[in-house]
């Protein structure tokens, strides 16, 4: 049925198609059979998999950027992913850059995008997700506000951290987006270790804060209760621009930081091999490129790292899976898990499920 759908839906600017869509996915999840029609489906058992501690229903999980501001993680689920990344969320709502900032490259099956963070703010994102079904493993992810320079960025990602803790299952710092100035900048090594290291000692302390309660009743006095409290995951986003200059420091960082490991990758600047015109490209301007252009060089960066960092740190594999092929080679290549988030758009909600049932037999 998204066959049918995808033509009209293209024939719409991209970021009101966005919208469109999911205001027809959240009333398609309230009758029942049509998400089936739109080609979701529950994963197979088969495909259910253990990672960080955490059980995932499919290793397919949906990249940050598509549902920021975590309004539709119920119908997401009932799709057929195994696992929803909210965000990129703010301490502070945000509009973002001015539209247009979302384009289509369609020959190349691609996106360019400069949306700049919009959200409306973490707080607003927590509420939702209090109300979440249980079962849904949800992810958080967290950058910094535009108008905050680079010096106080530890500030917004920690007043993030802090909201979101008690709703989400593992955390994502983000300082790979290009579309906020000067966030990149953020993945040198010295500003990188000290917010994953004030953020790890939050997590900590916030799980022996917790255990603390529960196990502080009259049977049970926390001054005998020594066992290690459990922090939840934190995974770094890493842009597919590093060089391998700034991947030897992205593995140290890992390394000394002890987080539970990274996402690649995020969209890149580079255009380069694009069947899009040159004249197109410049219309468009500015932005993150996303899709099949990216699967290589993420593939490449997903390779890198697992030669150097070994399970049990995870690497989640993200850039240009539009099919089961695109999936198993991020797989082969050391991710634990996938996501997907352009490919999505081309393909609609049976990519996940062709994932999921692929995943099974293969892993069989």
């Amino acid at each position: 049925m998204y066959a049918l759908l995808r033509p009209l839906l293209f024939l719409l600017p991209p970021e009101r198609a966005h919208h469109l869509t999911f205001r027809l996915l959240g009333i398609s999840s309230r009758i029942p059979g049509m998400l089936a029609l739109l080609g979701g489906a529950k994963p197979p058992r088969a495909a259910a998999t253990d990672v960080m501690g955490l059980h995932f229903p499919s290793p397919v999980g949906l990249a940050a950027g598509m549902d920021k501001d975590a309004k539709h993680v119920h119908a997401l689920a009932r799709i057929g992913f195994g696992f929803i990344e909210v965000g990129t969320l703010t301490p502070k709502s945000q509009p973002g850059n001015p539209q247009p900032r979302l384009f289509r490259l369609k020959k190349d099956r691609a996106l360019i995008n400069r949306m700049g963070f919009n959200n409306g703010g973490v707080h607003a994102a927590v509420e939702r997700l209090r109300h979440r079904m249980p079962g849904i493993i949800v992810g958080g992810n967290i950058g910094k506000n535009k108008d905050t320079p680079n010096e106080r960025a530890i500030d917004d990602y920690i007043a993030c951290f802090d909201a979101l803790y008690g709703v989400v299952d593992y955390f994502v710092v983000n300082v790979s987006s290009p579309n906020t100035p000067g966030l990149r900048a953020l993945q040198e090594k010295g500003p990188l270790l000290e917010i994953l290291r004030a953020l790890m000692e939050l997590s900590q302390n916030r799980a022996n804060g917790e255990k603390r309660m529960v196990s502080g009743g009259d049977h049970s006095p926390v001054a005998n209760d020594h066992s290690p409290a459990r922090s939840k995951p934190i995974l770094l986003k890493i842009a597919p621009d590093l060089t391998d200059g700034q991947l030897d420091d992205i593995v140290s960082v890992v390394k000394e930081s002890g987080i539970a490991g990274v996402i690649a990758t995020n969209t890149t600047i580079a255009r380069a091999g694009l069947r899009t015109t040159q004249a197109e490209l410049e219309s468009i301007g500015a932005g993150g490129l996303s899709g099949a252009p990216v699967r290589a060089r993420s593939t490449e960066v997903i390779t890198c790292l697992r030669e150097r960092l070994p399970r049990p740190i995870v690497i989640i594999g993200v850039g240009g899976i539009d099919s089961w092929e695109a999936a198993k080679e991020k797989l082969e290549a050391g991710a634990d898990l996938v996501q997907v988030y352009t490919g999505l758009v081309y393909e609609g909600p049976s990519l996940v499920n062709r994932i999921n049932q692929s995943f099974a037999a293969w892993r069989r």
